[in-house]
């Protein structure tokens, strides 16, 4: 079959907004499949990375959103490898 993991997002950032800056917390739903799947399976927790996909439901059963990655991009010092 295809490889495929599921993990976490952990987001943080500060954004502008209404003239403002606003602190920015979130965690989502992910899912890898093919060589992202094995990239993901092989990186360290809490590694830093730049995530590229789409946002879908996470089944027929279920409207929660969960990201489908499609390009995955380690932050220099954090993995020795990208993949798309």
């Amino acid at each position: 079959g295809l490889p495929a993991v599921e993990f976490r997002i952990a987001h943080e950032s500060e954004q502008d907004e209404a003239g403002g800056r606003r602190k920015v917390q979130a965690q989502l739903g992910a899912v890898a499949f093919d060589s992202q799947a094995r990239l993901m399976a092989g990186a360290k927790l809490g590694v830093q990375a730049r995530f590229q996909g789409f946002l879908a439901a996470k089944g027929k059963r279920s409207q929660r959103l969960v990201l489908h990655v499609t390009k995955i991009e380690f932050v220099e010092g954090d993995g020795d490898a990208s993949a798309s």
